[in-house]
């Protein structure tokens, strides 16, 4: 059965930290392509940063203006996303996704609010 469990999410002030982290299982965790996603109401989600399966490449969204950094351990299944200098804008529920080729695997979400 495939898993994307999200955690670390919470209430966060503006300028502040947060560190996301995803644990898969039941798949191949360390050939597929892992990506951080964000969606707030009303709008589509869209891509915060992602990583190649061996961990030698990432790409963010133009937003993120480098305040995230995304890291993976293949050992451990599991990919992170370290957020600083939040906003209030950042706002979202952020979504883990795996992708290989065609197979597409999502997380349900875990809550960030950025708010004073």
């Amino acid at each position: 059965q495939v898993q994307l469990v999200e955690s670390g999410g919470g209430l966060v002030q503006p300028g502040g930290s947060l560190r996301l982290s995803c644990t898969a299982s039941g798949f191949p965790f360390s050939a597929y392509g892992m990506r951080w996603y964000r969606q707030v109401p009303g709008k589509g989600r869209e891509l915060v940063a992602g990583i190649s399966p061996a961990g030698d490449s990432r790409n963010y969204g133009d937003f993120v203006k480098g305040r995230f950094a995304i890291s993976r351990d293949n050992a451990k299944n599991t990919i992170t996303l370290q957020m600083n200098g939040l906003s209030l804008e950042d706002t979202a529920v952020y979504y883990c996704k795996a992708d290989y080729g065609r197979i597409v695997y999502w997380g349900q979400g875990t809550q960030v609010t950025v708010s004073s």
